[in-house]
């Protein structure tokens, strides 16, 4: 969900829904090409000044580099994170060829020599991982789990898909299974959980796991979050919830340019909730202007109405 899960968004997921959610980890924050120069850029989204009534978040970090990583880690201990993240489950293709993200899980040599370096150096900071079953082979896994198991880490969350599946294709369950039951540390469920059926179902074949993270879900249904409480929110408190994120992006993003992409980004995953096909919800993408997308997506909204009526 790199970039979806952005201050912006958390912010007005907790105005709309005020803690249903406990925690947000962060959009990564880069250590491309061995600097830290893009990780600067972005840390401007966990700035504790910006994220007054958020979601809690936890910074996530990118990279290979043992010293770059501790002088981000610090920072963000000098600014009040007691937890810091390691993404090594990124599978996008331009990331994990550099063996960052997923691309570092068949190399375990490579996870071990951070792990040692930054572990002891942390400084009273917890480290979490976020990682996949492999990249290129699902069993990948299996050759890390006694290198996690040597530091002690705050969890271990798993997305049972190996980096070069993407999102397609199915959750390996059974692998996942194996895999945490060897793990030390609390193990996180990610993956696919689109309903309160997926939830549970999770937790029924796994009921020994820590948590379970939603993570798409959110997206898919804005209100899963509330009916995982036991609520019975009404249907219309989603689309809400999207007119509500539209005027924030409209309202913090510089350009018209900027606006069209991010709620293009949220359209691919939100259109869901409008209940609209696919071929209708296409027409959204379609369109170049900003003018042009916010048309688009009322004339949808507004048919809704007048179905609804």
């Amino acid at each position: 969900m790199q970039g979806l899960t952005e201050v912006l968004f958390r912010r007005c997921y907790e105005h709309c829904f005020p803690n249903a959610v406990e925690r947000a980890v962060s959009p990564f924050l880069s250590l491309t090409h061995g600097r830290l120069s893009n990780a600067w850029d972005k840390i401007e989204d966990v700035l504790p000044e910006r994220n007054t009534g958020s979601i809690p978040v936890v910074p996530q970090i990118l990279g290979r580099e043992p010293d770059l990583f501790l002088q981000l880690a610090c920072r963000l201990g000098e600014m009040g994170y007691s937890e810091v993240n390691w993404n090594i489950g990124c599978p996008m293709r331009r990331v994990a060829g550099k063996r960052r993200g997923s691309g570092i899980l068949p190399y375990p040599d490579l996870v071990r020599g951070l792990l040692e370096t930054i572990v002891p150096r942390l400084d009273g900071m917890s480290l979490s991982v976020k990682m996949r079953l492999g990249y290129g082979q699902p069993d990948e896994i299996f050759a890390l789990i006694p290198i996690l198991n040597d530091y002690p880490l705050a969890s271990v969350t798993i997305h049972p898909r190996t980096g070069r599946q993407q999102y397609g294709g199915q959750c390996d369950l059974e692998r996942f299974g194996r895999a945490a039951a060897l793990l030390r540390h609390p193990v996180v469920y990610n993956g696919d959980i689109r309903t309160v059926a997926d939830y549970r179902d999770i937790w029924r074949r796994f009921p020994t796991i820590a948590d379970i993270m939603i993570g798409r879900g959110i997206l898919y249904d804005p209100l899963l979050p509330l009916r995982l409480h036991g609520e019975t929110p009404e249907p219309g408190r989603s689309i809400l919830f999207l007119r509500t994120l539209l005027d924030d992006i409209l309202t913090a993003l510089p350009t018209d340019q900027a606006r069209v992409r991010k709620i293009k980004e949220y359209w691919c995953l939100m259109w869901h909730i409008t209940g609209v096909s696919e071929s209708a919800a296409r027409a959204v993408l379609r369109t170049s202007s900003l003018d042009a997308t916010l048309s688009a997506i009322e004339q949808i909204l507004l048919s809704l109405h007048t179905e609804a009526s």
